[in-house]
């Protein structure tokens, strides 16, 4: 039978099959290759005498996968800007949608405490990313605001929120799941009690879909992107790519730049390439690092 990995801990596995969760061991053949089950996998498992418990067999073919938290088949990504205490941090914004596009994860925007922040700030943001193409949602967590609109866009889906500290991804994430006390990071507790435990992902059900439960999440690396390749991953830079003179141009020192021809001319919004100019050398002196 074919179930969901909800939740890892302990090198124990808990599968949703149906209505029913069976804790599930790994067939040692699968142990032996390089790829081990993680949270978000659709799994074939074999049920034992004990009805409650089984062996995973196989892994699903996976659509998306995350190395850094370990997560597979996310279908979006729900990035948490606030709009005040902490101020908007679009560097950290666009690093996080070029990460979504890297993956081939949906992202969707949501601007927090809309109730207390600046008007004509989020006029901005709304003004940048949609133009672009990206949803973006406006909410006030811990007054209830935009919830709901929250919710239609989980069902089918499974679901990770990411933010910076203090945005309210905390309080987001528990008004969604209705319940009344952060629980952010107790999976990554419970994991610590035993010796050759790691951080793992958790799913929570929530009309037809799942939020994931990531502790990765709240920091933010994309040292798996190269910087060669960090300009296909800023959606609105790909029409421009191709007019650049020199194939290996890095659109920033180069002339004769489709890219930066494009924002000569209005087509590419300033802070946007200003950001990935930003983004581009710090992986550049992440990468000379490495040798």
């Amino acid at each position: 039978m074919e179930g969901l990995i909800i939740s890892n801990i302990s090198n124990l596995y808990q599968v949703k099959v149906e209505n029913k969760v069976i804790e599930c061991s790994v067939r040692g053949r699968i142990k032996q290759t390089d790829l081990s089950p993680v949270v978000g996998d659709n799994v074939e498992i074999e049920l034992l005498d004990n009805e409650d418990k089984g062996i995973i067999n196989d892994i699903i073919d996976r659509k998306t996968y995350c190395k850094r938290p370990k997560i597979a088949n996310l279908s979006q990504i729900i990035l948490v800007v606030s709009l005040k205490n902490p101020k908007p941090d679009l560097l950290l914004l666009d690093k996080q949608l070029a990460y979504s596009e890297y993956l081939n994860i949906k992202p969707i925007i949501c601007i927090n405490k809309i109730d207390v922040g600046d008007r004509e700030v989020l006029k901005k943001i709304h003004s940048i990313y949609e133009k672009i193409g990206y949803k973006v949602i406006e909410t006030a967590a811990k007054e209830n605001i935009g919830v709901e609109e929250i919710k239609k866009i989980l069902k089918g889906n499974i679901t990770a929120f990411s933010g910076n500290s203090g945005v309210g991804k905390s309080t987001l994430i528990n008004k969604l799941l209705n319940r009344d006390e952060a629980k952010e990071g107790e999976i990554s507790v419970k994991n610590k009690k035993g010796k050759n435990t790691t951080t793992s992902s958790f799913l929570y059900e929530i009309d037809e879909g799942y939020i994931a439960d990531t502790p990765g999440f709240s920091t933010f690396s994309i040292e798996e992107i190269e910087s060669k390749d960090l300009a296909h991953y800023f959606i609105e830079f790909t029409d421009y790519i191709s007019e650049c003179e020199y194939g290996d141009c890095s659109h920033i020192k180069e002339n004769n730049c489709g890219i930066k021809d494009a924002l000569n001319n209005g087509k590419i919004n300033i802070e946007r390439y200003e950001n990935y100019c930003k983004i581009c050398e710090e992986l550049k002196d992440k990468e000379e690092r490495k040798w």
